[in-house]
């Protein structure tokens, strides 16, 4: 009886020692994690940049705009249109 328990406990313990990652399997998962970390990074900083240079067009063309209608608005008090 107690030879049945201590076999099926060995027998347990096989199954719970082969779901168990080898050293080397742990290492290639963690590599491809940081690579694909540092994928995102990668595009992240880009797209930071982007965003940076976007914003500074975009304000450019809002000061062209101001510009522009303040141009506007002088021509029109000339020809007496406001």
């Amino acid at each position: 009886m107690n030879e049945d328990k201590i076999i099926q406990k060995l027998l347990e313990q096989d199954d719970k020692l082969a779901s168990i990652v080898t050293k080397e399997e742990f290492q290639q998962t963690r590599n491809e994690i940081l690579s694909g970390q540092d994928t995102m990074i990668t595009i992240l900083k880009r797209l930071d940049e982007e965003r940076i240079f976007a914003n500074k067009w975009i304000k450019d063309i809002e000061t062209k705009v101001a510009r522009q209608e303040e141009e506007i608005r002088k021509i029109k008090l000339q020809l007496n249109l406001v």
